[in-house]
């Protein structure tokens, strides 16, 4: 490590000297020298410059030490990128087709997506907001990613042995829930917060929003064995009409509950065509929302028990049980809140309210004690307690304008977000874990501007019980003048920030472009606990139930089968041919093909394009997958792969003859 850090003090220092060295290899402007001195000098490179490209440079073959999963926005997917490089490595195709991963074209992931159909209607886009990696006793495992669609109430699960989406769930209860997806420190549950309230089911005119309207929060049981979540053993519970948003699940002394922000308390209704304030101005009026502290571990005991009701086939906790039952309270927040984050130890909510400047630090054990002594401030219109807020409330800590979201260190620190000052504030937490690093606590310490507009930050492990530090990702909402003008739309920009040493300054290091917008949330994972597969685990796998294809194929029993009006086709794929070449059917046939990889090098991915078909498909090592369709033109279709797989990559075509 000492090495490492003499190392890079003599980078710092060769490049203050060639900041100010004269003269260079060029040749007519064009920089012509691999005398790294000469290069930064000619680029006008400053010795902190030269310290942050060595510190995000990856040699060719040297990987990443962490993986960041970040939502993918309005393209539906969610993309993973290394750090501390900040290379692009892969799309994960969730919510909508993605070609390339001929996701969403055979009939397997076909199946996957219309799982989260609305009513029967197939829906063309996502809205991928809150990545959520699955835990083992709070910390990261390594084993799933959970991520939900804000625009659809779609929750998805996806399994990190081949980074593809294995089950889709819709909401049967909502349409919208920004407050998704969150795990309990051991991934029993998968929490989907709500949005914006509406009536469960039917219609109810807005003049009977209190009455009529309902917020909820969701949580889905999901069985790690089988890698799928549980709708039967799933349950929602039920709310008042404000609109709940983030949350997270407690760790540590808090394991068992849950904490989601809500604002509109007010239960504004807008309206501005009818003289009514706009929503903006109706939902901030109050100084405070409301906090929702709930005790998950009881209300699942009361579902088991049978206490709920079920609407829409969904099994649903009545708000009225949950209050008898002590099951919910409410605590007081600064208004509009964006932002509810849980310490490391479990023992501190932090809740940034975008209109305060502060952050408040709430403490679960001043929590439980107020439940126990009945610190209740009163009760709200649907008898909800109301825990005094002077009774739980740790700290307070100013720290800048427009705070939103927060992450952890191992050394004691906070961080967060700053919208409105466009900056990320690093501050100390209070308590035990302060005291043990020597610092003063609930302090501001440190504070390094970013560009612009920063929605959420991420730091490595920053959100479970042991977070690692090092890296720090701003994920900022537009990059105005940090790229390239690209036209209107800007792309949005990931800034890698250096905060591993614990005595110094942040450091920004890296901006990233993201051209998909808009990237919200993102959560960072120690590359090496990803344990992926490098090919399937057998010639003739079936990746969405991860078992082996009922029509896997094995070299010489490829053919094609005729009954009535369908025509069934078991292909295989090596380098460089499929097998058969040539497939004939009669125009109005229906079609079943069955296309088998019996590749097991790592490298010997192929493709299987249908032009005129509107097929592409994805076959990795091993891999059976099926398409089916009605062959409803005639003509001649060329069948070819579309990934460069050999020299003879060209001649590994096929015929698709579809007779009148």
């Amino acid at each position: 490590m000492k090495r490492n850090v003499l190392w890079l003090a003599s980078i710092a220092a060769a490049a203050v000297l060639l900041v100010g060295c004269r003269g260079g290899a060029q040749r007519g402007g064009e920089l012509i020298s691999d005398d790294p001195m000469e290069i930064a000098r000619a680029r006008g490179l400053s010795p902190a410059d030269v310290v942050a490209a060595v510190k995000t440079y990856q040699p060719t073959g040297k990987h990443d030490e962490y993986l960041l999963f970040a939502s993918g926005g309005h393209s539906g997917q969610v993309l993973v990128i290394g750090v501390p490089s900040m290379r692009l490595l892969k799309v994960i195709g969730v919510f909508t087709p993605e070609p390339w991963q001929g996701w969403g074209f055979s009939k397997e992931t076909r199946e996957v997506l219309r799982q989260g159909a609305f009513e029967g209607k197939e829906l063309t886009w996502g809205d991928v907001h809150h990545p959520a990696l699955s835990e083992t006793n709070g910390d990261y495992d390594g084993q799933f990613l959970f991520v939900n669609d804000k625009a659809n109430s779609r929750i998805a699960v996806i399994d990190l042995r081949d980074f593809e989406t294995k089950q889709i769930v819709k909401n049967p209860l909502s349409l919208s829930d920004h407050g998704g997806a969150f795990v309990t420190p051991n991934t029993e549950w998968v929490i989907e917060g709500g949005q914006y309230a509406a009536p469960f089911e039917g219609y109810a005119p807005i003049e009977q929003y209190q009455g009529q309207y309902r917020g909820l929060v969701t949580f889905w049981k999901f069985d790690r064995q089988r890698g799928r979540i549980l709708p039967e053993q799933s349950f929602a519970l039920e709310l008042p009409p404000y609109w709940q948003d983030l949350c997270d699940a407690g760790k540590g002394v808090s394991e068992g509950w849950v904490f989601c922000n809500s604002l509109n308390t007010e239960m504004a209704t807008g309206g501005v065509e009818k003289g009514n304030p706009p929503f903006e101005a109706g939902v901030s009026q109050r100084d405070m929302d409301y906090l929702h502290v709930i005790n998950l571990r009881k209300a699942a005991e009361l579902v088991a028990a049978g206490r709920t009701r079920t609407i829409k086939g969904f099994k649903v906790l009545p708000i009225e049980t949950a209050v008898a039952e002590g099951v919910l309270y409410f605590i007081p927040e600064p208004k509009s809140p964006h932002g509810i984050d849980v310490s490391p130890d479990g023992n501190y909510l932090v809740v940034s309210g975008k209109l305060d400047p502060h952050a408040t630090v709430f403490s679960f054990e001043k929590i439980q004690n107020a439940i126990a002594s009945q610190r209740f401030s009163g009760r709200d219109d649907y008898s909800v307690p109301i825990l005094d807020f002077d009774a739980v409330v740790e700290s307070q800590i100013e720290l800048g304008l427009g705070p939103l979201h927060t992450q952890f260190d191992p050394n004691g620190y906070a961080y967060t977000s700053l919208f409105l000052e466009s900056a990320v504030v690093r501050w100390t937490l209070g308590g035990p874990w302060t005291e043990k690093h020597g610092r003063d606590p609930w302090s501001v310490v440190d504070k390094i501007s970013v560009h612009y507009n920063i929605g959420h930050l991420v730091a490595a492990e920053g959100d479970n019980v042991n977070p690692d530090g090092r890296y720090l990702v701003a994920m900022n909402k537009w990059s105005v003048d940090r790229f390239s003008n690209v036209g209107p739309l800007l792309p949005q920009n990931f800034q890698l920030i250096d905060i591993s040493n614990p005595q110094g300054p942040m450091q920004l290091l890296y901006d990233m472009p993201i051209g998909i917008g808009e990237p919200h949330y993102a959560q960072i994972i120690k590359a090496d606990k990803i344990q992926a597969w490098e090919v399937y685990p057998e010639v003739g796998w079936e990746p969405t139930t991860q078992a082996a294809h009922p029509h896997a194929v094995k070299p010489g029993q490829e053919r094609i089968e005729r009954r009535g009006n369908t025509v069934e086709i078991w292909m295989t794929a090596t380098r460089s041919h499929f097998t058969p070449e040539h497939v004939e059917v009669r125009k109005g046939d229906r079609v079943i093909w069955h296309i088998t990889s019996i590749e097991r090098a790592r490298d010997a991915t192929h493709g299987f394009a249908l032009p005129g078909y509107n097929v592409n498909l994805s076959l990795e090592p091993g891999e059976t997958q099926t398409i089916e369709f009605v062959a409803d033109r005639d003509g001649v279709f060329t069948f070819y792969c579309t990934e460069f797989c050999s020299a003879l990559h060209l001649e590994m075509v096929g015929y698709f003859l579809v007779r009148p």
